[in-house]
C-alpha cells in the first residue's frame, strides 16, 4: 500500500497535494488521524505564529499567534489541515476572543480530545494588546477538572 493509499484509508486528503487556500473561514477542511498511543496520555502543541483576521467593524487586519495544546483521545487533528483552517480566517471578519473561542470548539467538535486549550496574542492595535485563552476538558474526567485548575491558573 502506497502513502497516498494510506492517507486515504486516514480520510486525509490535503495532504501530499497542492494547497488550496480558501478565502474565508472553513471548518470543513480539518481532517483527523488515528491516534496510535491511546492509551498514553500527552501533549500536542501547534504554534501559528502568523494568524490572520479581519477586525468585524473596521475591517483591518489584525495579526496575533495562536497556540493550540490538546491532550488527544481517538482522533488526532492533521496539521496541513488545521494551517489550512487557520488560513481561512484570514479574510473572516472576527473579533480576537471570538476567534479563539470558534478555533477551539470546532477542534472539539472535531477530535473529541481528552483537553484542549488555544490560546491568541495578538499584536497591539490603538495601543493595547489582547491575549483571550479558552479551554475544554472532558465533563465527568480528570480533564474537566484539569481544565477548570488551568483556567483559573491561566494569567498568574
Amino acid at each position: 500500500m502506497t502513502n497516498s493509499e494510506n492517507r486515504q484509508d486516514e480520510g486525509l486528503h490535503a495532504l501530499g497535494k497542492k494547497t488550496e487556500y480558501r478565502q474565508d473561514y472553513a471548518p470543513e477542511v480539518l481532517e483527523t488521524f488515528e491516534n496510535k498511543h491511546q492509551t498514553n496520555d500527552y501533549w500536542v502543541q501547534f504554534n501559528c505564529p502568523e494568524f490572520t483576521t479581519l477586525c468585524p467593524i473596521t475591517g483591518q487586519p489584525d495579526f496575533g499567534e495562536i497556540i493550540i495544546k490538546y491532550i488527544p483521545d481517538v482522533r488526532m487533528v492533521e496539521s496541513k489541515s488545521l494551517k489550512l483552517y487557520l488560513f481561512s480566517f484570514r479574510n473572516h471578519g472576527d473579533f480576537h476572543e471570538d476567534c479563539v473561542n470558534i478555533i477551539m470548539k470546532d477542534l472539539v467538535k472535531l477530535m473529541d480530545p481528552r483537553y484542549i486549550e488555544v490560546t491568541g496574542i495578538f499584536k497591539p492595535r490603538g495601543g493595547i494588546s489582547i491575549f483571550p485563552f479558552a479551554n475544554y476538558g472532558r465533563p465527568g474526567t480528570k480533564y474537566e477538572k484539569l481544565a477548570e485548575q488551568r483556567f483559573m491558573q491561566h494569567a498568574l
